[in-house]
């Protein structure tokens, strides 16, 4: 019997050519940063697994829908999306070709989950306050690509994070350097 695991990753923008000069990240290209991306993903994530995916999946998605159902289809694990503002089109709402992927649940921009006895809450975008902050609950989020400090149980999981290097990370991964003893079991 497997043990399923849960991980959290953001902004992948995978197809997002200009995402490489932003950051910077350095690739030769657009493909072969997905492709490592792909490969890290599925290095760590089993079939059985869930990922929770912090927004900023994919870009071009009118141009290249065909492209991002492909990689959709390469990642491993029962997958779930928190929307962030690369997901969505003109309207704000969530774009038809991410409606369109096989998602364990539908797209949402906030997703709560319970992980190393703590609940963890998931939003794209950072938080000061969060649900349960003040009785220990986790705040994980996307969208800064490492240009905000962690703030107290908070913190970036962006696969620019150097911690987290294009791979989809564990609650024990990411917290590593909280202080998360006063919390757990059943302390909150």
């Amino acid at each position: 019997m497997s043990f399923t695991k849960k991980f959290y990753i953001s902004d992948t923008h995978f197809g997002h050519t200009n995402i490489l000069a932003m950051q910077p990240r350095h690739f030769a290209s657009i493909e072969q940063h997905d492709e490592l991306l792909v490969q890290s993903w599925n290095s760590v994530v089993g079939d059985d697994d869930i990922v929770y995916h912090l927004g900023d999946f994919a870009m071009a998605l009118h141009e290249r829908a065909d492209y991002v159902r492909y990689v959709f289809s390469r990642l491993r694990g029962r997958k779930h999306l928190i929307v962030g503002n690369h997901d969505v089109d003109s309207r704000g709402d969530v774009h038809e070709t991410l409606l369109s992927l096989d998602w364990e649940r539908p797209p949402t921009g906030f997703r709560f989950t319970d992980d190393g006895g703590l609940r963890v809450v998931m939003s794209h975008y950072a938080q000061r306050a969060w649900q349960g902050h003040l009785r220990g609950a986790v705040h994980f989020y996307g969208h800064a690509h490492g240009h905000l400090a962690p703030y107290g149980l908070s913190r970036d999981v962006g696969v620019d994070m150097s911690d987290v290097a294009y791979t989809p990370r564990t609650f024990a991964e990411l917290t590593r350097s909280m202080k998360l003893d006063v919390y757990v079991k059943g302390t909150r």
